[in-house]
């Protein structure tokens, strides 16, 4: 499948499949989705609201890094200790991370050796990136993930429904309650009723949320104590 690096409206740039007219970010804005979705309404409101300094991830869809990248660097600037697993069935070729510019884009430059660990070590085994994150990624489909009550933030950032219809079913957000503690957060760019029926019907509670620039809504799931 053809791969292009493309520029987003924020500057920072993502991985565009003209096959399926995909991107593996928002082409409004790379960072700024990853922002909003992930790190505002994920990250920080869990920190805000559980006042929690010790917490587990799990990404659905490494992907370029960017979230991962984001999240250790926040996790820096909040004194958090932050066990990041991110799963990816396909990941990103080195001549693709190569022209990724999300150090620059998040006026980071002097971290782009941090940014490069996350893609540099190795698959299926944990790592201490930084003081403050450490990283375990596992090259598999999401519907194998057999945890149950290990995290406490999901990021989940599969490609869209429209392209991948099979990744936001009942079936998979059943997956991600059970690997999740009670109390924990899930949150996603999607909105589309189909997938906040599904999450409900494995026994999420649904809000919906203003989205990041360029989608009116996104969801955050919690997993009720």
């Amino acid at each position: 499948m053809e791969r292009k690096i493309i520029k987003t409206a924020d500057g920072s740039v993502t991985i565009h499949l003209p096959d399926w007219d995909e991107q593996y970010h928002s082409k409004h804005g790379a960072v700024q989705e990853a922002i909003h979705v992930f790190i505002k309404t994920g990250l920080h409101w869990f920190v805000e609201n559980y006042q929690k300094k010790e917490l587990s991830v799990l990404e659905i869809g490494f992907g370029t890094g960017l979230n991962a990248f984001i999240t250790a660097l926040e996790a820096e600037k909040l004194g958090l200790d932050v066990s990041y697993c991110g799963i990816e069935a396909y990941p990103v070729e080195t001549s693709e991370i190569e022209n990724l510019n999300y150090p620059q884009a998040l006026k980071a430059s002097e971290r782009k050796d941090l940014f490069m660990r996350l893609h540099e070590t190795e698959w299926e085994k944990s790592f201490k990136i930084s003081e403050n994150f450490s990283l375990s990624k596992r090259q598999k489909k999401f519907q194998e993930i057999d945890d149950v009550a290990q995290f406490d933030l999901v990021y989940f950032d599969a490609f869209g429904a429209r392209v991948q219809p099979q990744l936001w079913t009942e079936e998979i957000f059943g997956i991600m309650f059970r690997a999740m503690k009670p109390g924990s957060v899930l949150v996603t760019y999607s909105a589309k009723g189909s997938v906040r029926r599904a999450m409900q019907a494995v026994g999420f509670q649904v809000e919906r949320l203003p989205g990041p620039p360029g989608k009116r809504e996104m969801l955050r799931a919690l997993k009720n104590h």
